[in-house]
């Protein structure tokens, strides 16, 4: 077995890992205000003076598992006003499309042990554009695109280094670290680095004084001592002068405080840039140190910094460095070849390979204790309004874990529904992560009594679609093939147990009228919709949805099917499989027909599912809007095996009784036959009539399909926009290829049309398990109009071929997410790093959107990977 591989079984080298966050400053955590201005709480600019209560951030940084210890790289160009110790971006307000990093860092590599990473981080030699950028942002609208440090032009002339950071673990607690600075200019440009390791302040609140210490012990070497992990030692190779401070806030820069101010955590800053000599520790002693290399690079030349990071007192720490280092990343090598050796294209592999890492980088310490943050700390002023302001029902949660982040930067908190995408593509590089993350969030700590998943920390009680049980079956089943055909029940059964509490939440508190037919409000969907979904619609009412219903169909037939692979081991589980059966039919029963209408949430003349706007008299009114709310009933199928029937006879006599009585409800939903002797049965909300009319729309290039994927809104509403009148007031959806022009929800949110790949991937998944039951003898024209007809299966790997297109180089040498930047596809520094966007521009496939949110873009990795 390969050495990466053994290391996945073993909890210990998971210890340390990239677990510090790309921005802490600006969360929900670090807000302490009066008027709860979460992004101004705590700014970009206060940050390198702030002590953060609740984490840390860095670039390119590491820590321990309970982020004791972190460390991570500052840089300075002698030219920027500060160091470059976090990266930059515009807060949600200021940003023309809300938040965004304005940084260029890629994740290039990343074994799951973390035994072995690299980044790259592209520093400009001119004084980085701040106000430029803010500027710039601040004239501009919604209507225009956002400003980007590539628009600065400060990389044009090829004045900037290559910064690659590099880990290698020797062991579990001994990290070799090599930091790489590439001068890309033709001219010597000097450069300050300098490798930073501080403790995260949990001494300054009152709830535990205990301050770890680190101290200088010779040239180049500090010794490190924490109550909760013992003795370590950072060994830095080289020339060098060793800087201590404190991890404490800076009052006086911050508040205005008068008097003797301790030396704070921007003091090695303000040594380094501004030649402040009273703002370090002169005992070469604190909780912050530094090893300053002030360095001149040669055109064209780098130079490498060797440090190492080891529990164990070493007398030569680099006399086996190129060794270790050598092996893991052979080891690594050796990970991916196997992981990778149906993929036969060398750039779809370097791809994955990024996708890969990327996911892997995403890992953070994320620490929440909701009942301290409302309550406040015995050293600090208590927080004003939090006793009945945001999340302040949710006192039970208290996290402390390494979860998988959406993006460290942009949402460097984890979202509830973009975590099980995530675990898709982790259960092929490490199930026993995947699996951790689906459990973590059914724990008491997380959960909410009542049974509801938290959303994320701007509102935990918001609602993302519940996909944690198509996640769990989708892992359970990744794990088995590579289990050698053994499934891990007591994961699956341990997950089951609480989606039933979960499952109940749904059915209490989002059927509002009692009628199988569901709302849930914004469930993700960002602006997708004629209203804000997650909040009062104008006029009273409610919304009938056809996303929260067909979100609930699924997760009906995910748990059946769960329940059936359960029975199988413990017959008991047949009758929650009976249950799960009857209420999807219930369901399916009222999507097609409820009320007095016969249609239910189908409208037979658009031949396409839509909202129903409820009104406060009883009146009703379909939202004709074509949208991706009207693709997801296609997401609610399931195809039996009749050989798993044969294994759970109690099952099927319940089945042959509701076939014979209420066989009404089963025409409606699916193919079902008088007998349960066809050797596959196919549940579904829709027949093969009304799924062959969504995909005439789906298929339609002039709607839906895009030459990179399927857009969220048909492009129909571009020259057609749908508009309302509610109380005097107009309301309306226009398609928008890219950014929003509207904040309805979050600065830069948008569902009108670009393409996103958590629901391109489920609609690809969906159209697999109906060719499964139906095989070549349905078939559907792609695209539509062409003449050309293919089978399900065929088009789902058209589909996936228009995504993957995003990433790959086309024939006139440019990747289409890089857009109009000719340096990102022209440039050999530049044109095989690949970003990965929140979302993809529906006409060019442009990514938009946070750049790092390889979480649920990172499917593209599972797309790259053939099918068998």
């Amino acid at each position: 077995m390969n050495e990466e591989k053994q290391r996945l079984n073993d909890p210990l080298w998971k210890k340390w890992g990239p677990y510090v966050s790309d921005r802490q400053w600006g969360t929900v955590r670090e807000d302490y205000s009066e008027d709860s201005n979460t992004w101004e709480a705590v700014s970009y600019d206060m940050a390198r003076s702030y002590a953060y209560r609740w984490g840390e951030d860095g670039i390119g940084g590491i820590s321990d598992d309970h982020q004791n210890l972190c460390f991570s790289l500052a840089l300075w160009n002698k030219k920027d006003p500060w160091l470059k110790e976090r990266l930059f971006g515009l807060t949600g307000p200021r940003g023309n499309h809300g938040e965004d990093v304005k940084e260029l860092y890629y994740y290039l590599d990343c074994s799951p042990s973390h035994s072995y990473m690299k980044m790259l981080y592209k520093y400009p030699q001119r004084a980085f554009p701040y106000d430029q950028l803010y500027q710039e942002n601040d004239k501009r609208s919604r209507e225009e695109p956002e400003y980007e440090l590539l628009d600065t032009g400060i990389f044009d002339k090829g004045d900037y280094f290559d910064v690659f950071i590099e880990y290698a673990k020797a062991d579990p607690t001994d990290i070799l670290i090599k930091i790489s600075i590439a001068n890309r200019h033709k001219e010597a440009a000097p450069i300050s680095v300098l490798p930073t390791i501080w403790f995260r302040n949990t001494w300054a609140w009152g709830r535990d004084d205990y301050k770890p210490t680190m101290e200088a012990e010779g040239a180049g070497y500090i010794k490190i001592h924490h109550q909760r992990i013992g003795h370590y030692y950072l060994y830095c190779n080289g020339n060098n002068e060793l800087l201590f401070c404190e991890n404490e806030t800076n009052t006086k820069r911050l508040y205005g405080k008068k008097g003797i101010q301790p030396v704070a955590k921007d003091g090695i800053n303000d040594y380094v840039v501004n030649r402040k000599r009273t703002v370090l520790n002169k005992s070469k002693s604190g909780t912050k140190a530094a090893a300053h290399y002030n360095l001149v690079v040669g055109a064209g030349e780098t130079v490498t910094l060797q440090l190492r990071l080891s529990k164990h007192a070493l007398d030569h720490p680099f006399h086996d460095y190129d060794a270790v280092f050598w092996r893991r990343i052979s080891e690594n090598d050796e990970y991916y070849a196997d992981k990778q050796r149906v993929v036969l294209s060398a750039e779809d592999r370097m791809i994955q390979r990024q996708a890969f890492a990327g996911m892997l980088w995403s890992k953070q310490f994320y620490y929440y204790d909701v009942d301290q943050w409302v309550n406040g700390d015995p050293k600090k002023p208590a927080p004003f309004h939090r006793t009945w302001g945001r999340n302040h029902d949710w006192t039970h949660l208290n996290n402390a874990d390494i979860i998988s982040m959406p993006d460290k930067w942009e949402y460097p908190w984890y979202a509830a529904w973009d975590l099980a995408f995530h675990c898709i593509p982790l259960a092929y590089l490490d199930p026993g992560f995947a699996k951790s993350q689906l459990l973590l969030l059914t724990k008491e700590w997380y959960m909410h009594p009542n049974g509801q998943f938290p959303a994320y920390e701007w509102n935990l009680g918001d609602v993302n679609p519940p996909v944690h049980a198509w996640a769990t079956w989708r892992v359970y089943e990744i794990d088995k093939v590579n289990n050698d055909g053994k499934g891990d029940i007591a994961f699956l059964e341990s997950v089951y147990h609480k989606l039933l509490l979960n499952f109940t939440w749904w059915v209490n508190r989002k059927d509002h009228d009692g009628n199988n037919i569901f709302q849930g409000g914004f469930l993700g969907l960002d602006n997708i919709g004629v209203f804000d979904r997650s909040a009062p619609l104008p006029g009273g009412g409610h919304l009938e949805q056809s996303d929260g219903t067909s979100w609930m169909a699924m997760y009906c037939l995910n748990l059946l099917r769960i329940s059936l692979e359960l029975a199988t081991h413990n017959h008991v589980y047949a009758d929650m499989a009976t249950k799960f059966f009857e209420h999807f039919v219930y369901i399916a029963k009222a999507v097609n027909s409820f009320g007095e209408r016969e249609s239910g949430l189908w409208d037979e003349k658009d031949q396409f599912f839509y909202d129903v706007l409820k009104k406060p008299d009883g009146s009703e009114q379909k939202l004709r809007v074509r949208s991706m709310v009207g693709l997801i009933p296609l997401f609610a199928v399931e195809v039996i095996d009749h050989s798993l029937f044969e294994q759970i006879p109690e099952f099927v006599q319940r089945l042959e009784w509701f076939l014979k009585h209420k066989s009404s409800y089963a025409t409606v939903i699916s193919e079902w036959s008088s007998t349960l002797k066809d050797s596959k049965h196919l549940l579904s909300l829709i027949r093969a009539e009304k799924l062959i009319a969504i995909l005439r729309r789906v298929l339609d290039e002039t709607e839906f399909l895009s030459d990179y994927g399927i857009r969220a809104l048909s492009k129909y509403h571009e020259e057609k926009p749908f508009e309302i009148e509610v109380e005097g007031n107009k309301f309306g959806v226009k398609y928008l290829p890219g950014e929003s022009d509207s904040s309805m929800f979050g600065g830069n949110s948008n569902w009108r049309g670009p393409i996103w790949f958590p629901l391109n991937y489920l609609l690809i998944e969906s159209l697999q398990r109906y060719h499964y039951y139906y095989g070549d003898a349905l078939k559907v024209e792609y695209p539509t109009g062409s003449g050309t007809f293919l089978t399900l299966d065929q088009v789902a790997d058209e589909l996936a071929a228009r995504l993957v297109r995003i990433f790959r180089m086309d024939k006139d040498g440019k990747r289409p997410l890089a857009g109009e930047f000719d340096l990102l596809n022209k440039d050999p520094y530049f044109k095989d790093y690949i970003l990965f966007f929140e979302y993809f521009n529906g006409d060019n496939g442009k990514g938009i959107g946070a750049s790092h949110q390889t979480g649920w873009t990172g499917l593209v990795a599972k797309l790259l990977h053939p099918r068998h």
